[in-house]
């Protein structure tokens, strides 16, 4: 169950109450008894760092990140490489 923040319109007492998601929006204040409206707060949790990938917590001896698009051909070797591994000398 979710926990809401109300405040009070007449003397802005703020208080919490954990209720249901369909409870009503307004309760009454319990320090003067009027009318409280519930207000939004603020996030509890907290999101840091760079992003949301695997390699922003990758160890340091795992396997390195998929290498981009066309770069899983071979590369072609030059005429003067394939000489010299023909050749025995």
């Amino acid at each position: 169950m979710p926990l809401y923040e109300y405040e009070c319109s007449s003397c802005h007492h703020r208080f919490e109450k954990i209720e249901s998601f369909d409870a009503e929006e307004e309760k009454p204040c319990p320090k003067c008894g009027s009318v409280a409206k519930r207000v939004l707060a603020p996030s509890a949790i907290q999101f840091k760092g760079s992003g949301w990938y695997v390699t922003d917590y990758a160890r340091k001896n795992s396997a390195p990140p998929p290498a981009p698009a066309g770069a899983d051909k071979p590369a072609e070797k030059s005429g003067s490489e394939t000489k010299k591994e023909g050749s025995n000398s």
